[in-house]
């Protein structure tokens, strides 16, 4: 039953593309008896998982679905880490698998990996301190190849300056694609033309086939896309349910209760994940608003659902500044996940807006604002931006304050004098 730490690395693959989560899911083998995988179908997770993973089965296969059920103890025999993938269509093998761990009391037993949360959520109260869950995201540009990553967000903990020349080759229209195209591993190596249909094929499984099981709830196929169409318009809004309700023509207490439960079903299959406001102690006596930001766990679901091209999202300047947002704070929850950290933003009643501020759990952060043009006066408003909100919080939190950093499109990588960091996306990285 042991396992040392050597056999705990991941496998070489032909093709496998390092992922962030790759040293959070080595980790919690050597910690916990089981993992947990989850995020978004597509994302990635069965290819990592299969990465740790000494043997499997697979639990969208029925031959296997039926032994679940007659004989599960045979089923989680194999050699370990045995992978147990898309394990939420057998919901009660969390607690056969929560007991193998305590009776073999040896880390690094299994995998499991799910795209959608089960409806009864006791049973996945009852891993604690068994069963580790590590979330997974569409890549980043980083793990796609799109940024060189010589910008580190650790080292902006850290306090480090950066500076780097403008990358060749990688202008506005390179971004306006890469936003359309999204982080899904099975875009990689496709041309355009097809990467660009990715997202659609992914939304239409989500509809038709991932959200009647995701929280029980009979739903309308059109309802359910008028709602995600009304989310894409209100990306890196703070639209409320209400305001969704009624985009999406759903009127009265009835409707919105509707909608919630169609949100609360887009959640379980990790198609959306909101940013929270920052709740933070401040000097001055600006109140703070508490709504969180809609994104989609990719900005391509959005470009798909407004229906925007590349080209015409470089023709519509509002919506490509929403849409790379949403690209930038994709990219942050990324990287930001080995560092412990949490992605939110920061809005008062005195119209001061900050897009991005990520926590570690240690309490130090990082304020960004994200702007599309790399232009002096664009970049000038947002450090003004960023040294407002370092004036307004208590002592305390400016000393744990560790860099403000201006998130661009394009151009070079600098500090300037004021302490505010340039960071084209394209430099970015963990």
């Amino acid at each position: 039953m042991g396992r040392d730490h050597e056999a705990l690395r991941p496998l070489v693959m032909p093709g496998y593309r390092p992922r962030s989560v790759d040293a959070i899911v080595g980790g919690s083998l050597q910690r916990r008896g089981a993992v947990l995988i989850e995020g978004c179908r597509g994302c990635g997770k069965t290819w990592t998982a299969r990465s740790f993973a000494r043997s499997e089965a697979r639990l969208d296969d029925e031959a296997t679905l039926l032994l679940a059920e007659v004989d599960p103890g045979a089923l989680l025999s194999g050699a370990a880490p045995r992978l147990l993938d898309e394990w939420q269509n057998a919901p009660r093998l969390w607690n056969r698998v929560r007991r193998e761990c305590d009776d073999r009391a040896v880390p690094g037993q299994f995998l499991l990996t799910g795209s959608a949360a089960p409806q009864d959520d006791i049973t996945r109260h009852t891993g604690v301190g068994r069963i580790a869950r590590v979330l997974m995201r569409p890549m980043s540009l980083r793990e796609s190849g799109l940024s060189d990553g010589s910008v580190s967000l650790r080292g902006l903990f850290n306090g480090e300056a950066f500076s780097a020349m403008p990358r060749s080759g990688q202008g506005l229209t390179e971004i306006a694609a890469s936003i359309c195209v999204g982080g899904w591993p099975a875009s990689l190596g496709l041309g355009e033309e097809q990467a660009l249909l990715v997202a659609g094929d992914y939304l239409n499984e989500i509809v038709h086939l991932e959200l009647p099981a995701a929280n029980g709830v009979t739903h309308n196929p059109a309802a359910v896309r008028r709602l995600m169409r009304s989310i894409a318009r209100h990306t890196a809004t703070e639209a409320k349910t209400s305001t969704l309700a009624a985009d999406t023509g759903a009127e009265g207490p009835a409707g919105r209760n509707t909608v919630a439960a169609y949100l609360d079903a887009l959640e379980r299959v990790f198609v959306i994940e909101d940013q929270p406001a920052w709740s933070v102690q401040l000097r001055s006596r600006a109140t703070l608003r508490r709504a969180a930001k809609r994104h989609f766990v990719d900005p391509s679901l959005s470009a798909h659902l407004l229906r925007v091209s590349p080209r015409r999202l470089l023709a519509d300047p509002s919506t490509l500044g929403l849409l790379f947002e949403s690209l930038a704070v994709r990219d942050l929850r990324v990287y930001s996940q080995p560092e412990r950290g949490e992605v939110y933003h920061y809005r008062d009643d005195t119209g001061l807006e900050v897009d991005a501020v990520v926590e570690r759990d240690d309490g130090a952060w990082i304020a960004a604002e994200v702007k599309v043009s790399p232009g002096p006066d664009t970049v000038d408003a947002a450090a003004r931006a960023l040294l407002r909100l370092r004036s307004k919080v208590s002592p305390s939190r400016a000393d744990d304050l560790t860099a403000m950093v201006v998130v661009t499109s394009t151009g070079a990588a600098y500090r300037r004098p004021d302490g505010v960091q340039v960071v084209p996306i394209t430099t970015l990285g963990p």
